[in-house]
């Protein structure tokens, strides 16, 4: 049966306080879950120490471990699950950005690692050499496991480089992955590229598509770029974060509306699909969610949500987690998570309460 055209804005249900995870001590960013076969909530997330400031999520970032007995939560932190280890590692100083993923019986978890000479003075900002070396060599991997808690068996190269091709949309750094195992067989990966240009930031941030055999790759590059906006001109990057999966009939991708040229709110969250997972176009419901999500009592979030991931549940979206940051005491002062709930309230009866 073909699917009429997915709304998630309208399944979308008001967040409860509970809803989050937030420590006093770590930013965290980057919610991935998976739902395992012991019927438990398994978290992978980014955190970094909330005293080195936002901007060290680019040289101190970690990806840790935590598990709920509802989708809502509360989650608790178990353990670190990709921990430094030393900068001679293509990751050794940073874990970011995870995706976890089961493909067969073992489970993916797809990240953005990245290193440098470890002089790094803190708080460190887009201001210091320092942090654009970290930003700069940012590549992606895969680490391997039996079960979502781990262990986790790391690979001493990354899954994916950069091009070779100094003209490439990708050409300076990748990070930013999603992934997902294709219905017709193999592994697709969306992710982020910035092309080389003359200066630290480089040029465009753009989005590309790979596909391999094995989960673990290797994987081919398909020419072109993704999620791009007719006549977008000068814009620095229009679309970001993205997380795809596949629905009866045709792929899906959420991603943020950074400048708000596909639903009208930069911020905002965006619905693509295609058919093939290789050329995208916006849906025919393409706001997934505005600039603000709606707390239980009624009140706006006042802030954007980044890092938009789903949980499914028999088959359909059950929960879309993401990111925030708050200006608490200054400008990015904290970040945390946030679990919003899709779906009618009777779905999540007795949860988080």
């Amino acid at each position: 049966m073909k699917e009429i055209g997915l709304d998630i804005y309208s399944k979308l249900q008001p967040v409860p306080f509970t809803a989050k995870m937030m420590d006093e001590n770590y930013y965290i960013w980057c919610t991935s879950v998976v739902e395992g076969d012991d019927g438990k909530f398994h978290m992978l997330y980014s955190r970094w120490p909330r005293q080195l400031g936002h901007y060290a999520w680019v040289t101190d970032s970690e990806v840790a471990y935590a598990v709920a007995d509802h989708p809502l939560g509360p989650y608790y932190f178990q353990d670190v699950a990709l921990p430094r280890r030393g900068n001679s590692y293509w990751d050794g100083c940073v874990t970011h950005n995870p995706t976890i993923t089961r493909i067969g019986s073992c489970y993916y978890l797809y990240y953005t690692g990245t290193t440098g000479t470890g002089d790094v003075s803190q708080p460190t900002s887009m201001l210091n050499s320092d942090w654009w070396e970290y930003r700069n060599n940012q590549r992606i991997g895969v680490a391997v496991a039996d079960h979502p808690a781990g262990p986790w068996k790391r690979f001493d190269q990354p899954m994916l480089d950069i091009s070779q091709n100094t003209s490439a949309f990708d050409s300076l750094l990748v990070s930013n992955p999603s992934v997902m195992a294709r219905p017709e067989g193999g592994v697709l990966l969306i992710y982020k590229g910035v092309t080389q240009n003359n200066n630290l930031k480089g040029g465009k941030v753009q989005y590309g598509a790979a596909i391999a055999d094995q989960p673990e790759g290797p994987f081919v590059k398909k020419q072109g770029s993704v999620f791009q906006f007719e006549g977008e001109g000068d814009h620095y990057m229009v679309a970001e974060d993205p997380f795809i999966w596949c629905g009866s009939d045709r792929y899906y991708a959420l991603t943020r509306d950074v400048e708000g040229l596909f639903t009208g709110e930069d911020g905002g969250i965006v619905l693509f699909e295609s058919q093939d997972g290789l050329n995208w176009s916006v849906s025919a419901h393409p706001k997934a969610l505005g600039k603000e999500f709606r707390w239980e009592d009624g009140s706006f979030s006042g802030t954007k949500l980044e890092r938009p991931q789903l949980l499914f549940r028999n088959g359909s979206p059950h929960v879309l987690f993401g990111a925030i940051d708050v200006n608490e005491p200054t400008e990015r002062g904290h970040s945390y998570s946030v679990f919003i709930p899709l779906g009618n309230e009777s779905t999540f009866e007795g949860v988080a309460e």
